[in-house]
């Protein structure tokens, strides 16, 4: 087999081609739910609150389940890489199979959202508002880890574009439907917060429908839905022994930002309406690292699957370093801009308005710290499952997430008095731990292909 070019100049612009595409797809997926954010932040500031703590409880109930279509990606990559288009297939397919008992399950959690943060002290029509939601949003689940298992696929064989077209044609599409639906236009009944559910499952119905078309047209020699009702036991223990780490270790991190979101509530509805606003500014730029981590997990796959220990670490080295100068200009932007920033989500005849704006333009600003240790956290996660090291990985994030940010961010909350700022400096805390932590778990030992 023919080694390729591993100059970092050849790295880079095969880290830059194949995640530029996913970066732009992330920015049109997060699309969707800053299109909710702000047309229900023209809506209400309750019905803001409302989709703030809904998404949250959401995204982390979602994540758990994506752990097994995450995992799909390296495993694809690796018997890609070494000609193997059975395994990639068997994979994929036990991808779907483990996704969808998961999507089944997620309905009554989601179901029962509103009684579950009433129990964590969150305000009653808040507490509602989020339950109108996520009872809807509920059908969008399956539909959606599906959606994440055939990105996986597609990814890992390196068809990046139709990702990219996909998700924007879906954001644009959310984006006019939630307008119709949460506003009541041509007729129809304005429906807030209900509203933006129904576009949400419509647009995750259409997004799956889309990308498995093409798939068996782009991509027949896999045969991926051909007899799909057939079990592979080895095949799915494959994926789910590799996807559960993945999905627990997201799901410590996204615990660390959904904890911050129900602190938040304790501290009042503005707050959380201002947190809202920051996650989301924070989500869109934290979306460019997250594209460039699936593509080094892509790529650490395939130098998995060829054996190539050099290669894997010029490439772990260009992706980090591209991903690191990104996020120092965002830092650069979110200390120097936040009122412009924050502005953009309140409408101009809110109440508390200068509430929220004020409130919201702190929380930027300290977004802005956590950028570069985002960043190194997530690309390295990438590179460790590119090479299918996850278990260790879980201990690491539970470390840094729960015994180290939760805790400092209770406190400096709520026993040194700084409220909100404090809360989020808990989030900073916790995530220069992971970064720290896993760059040294991937350098000093996972990059020595075959040891883990």
């Amino acid at each position: 087999m023919q080694q390729p070019d591993t100059s970092y100049r050849a790295h880079a612009r095969a880290v830059l081609a194949l995640g530029l595409p996913l970066v732009g797809s992330n920015l049109a997926q997060v699309a969707l739910n800053v299109t909710d954010a702000v047309l229900l932040g023209w809506y209400s500031v309750t019905a803001l609150a409302g989709v703030t703590l809904a998404t949250s409880f959401y995204f982390i109930i979602f994540i758990i389940g994506a752990g097994c279509a995450w995992a799909v990606m390296p495993l694809v990559a690796a018997a890609a890489e070494a000609g193997d288009e059975v395994q990639a297939r068997r994979v994929t397919r036990m991808g779907f199979w483990l996704v969808s008992a998961f999507g089944a399950l997620a309905v009554l959690p989601l179901w029962h959202s509103g009684a579950i943060m009433l129990a964590i002290g969150q305000k009653p029509e808040v507490a509602q508002a989020a339950q109108d939601f996520l009872r809807i949003a509920s059908f969008a689940m399956l539909p959606a880890l599906l959606v994440t298992v055939l990105r996986s696929f597609l990814s890992a064989l390196q068809r990046t574009s139709v990702l990219l077209w996909a998700t924007v044609g879906a954001a644009f599409c959310n984006a006019g439907l939630g307008w119709v639906l949460i506003f009541g236009r041509f007729g129809l009944p304005a429906l807030g917060i209900k509203g933006a559910a129904i576009a949400t499952v419509t647009i995750q119905v259409l997004v799956l429908v889309v990308l498995a078309v093409y798939t068996a047209r782009a991509l027949p020699q896999y045969r991926l839905f051909q007899r799909l009702w057939r079990p592979d036991f080895g095949a799915m223990w494959a994926v789910a022994r590799m996807g559960g780490p993945i999905g627990l270790t997201s799901l410590a991190e996204g615990g660390l930002f959904n904890a911050s979101a129900v602190m938040m509530g304790w501290v009042g509805e503005v707050p959380l309406a201002a947190h809202g606003i920051a996650i989301q500014l924070a989500s869109l730029t934290f979306m460019f690292h997250l594209g460039m981590s699936q593509a080094a997990t892509v790529r650490a796959g395939r130098a998995l699957g060829r054996r190539d220990e050099a290669g894997l670490r010029r490439g772990g080295q260009v992706a980090t370093v591209i991903s690191l100068c990104f996020a120092l200009l965002t830092m650069a932007v979110f200390l120097a801009i936040p009122q412009v920033l924050v502005t953009l989500f309140v409408d101009s005849h809110e109440p508390a308005r200068d509430a929220l704006i004020s409130a919201g333009v702190t929380l930027v600003a300290v977004a802005g710290l956590f950028q570069v240790v985002d960043a190194a956290q997530v690309m390295t996660l990438g590179l460790l499952r590119g090479v299918q090291d996850t278990s260790a990985p879980l201990g690491l994030a539970v470390i840094s997430y729960w015994l180290v940010g939760v805790p400092v961010s209770y406190v400096l909350g709520f026993h040194a008095g700084l409220g909100g700022v404090g809360i989020w400096l808990g989030l900073v805390t916790g995530l220069t731990v992971a970064s720290a932590l896993l760059m040294r778990r991937f350098w000093r030992r996972s990059v020595r292909i075959g040891i883990v």
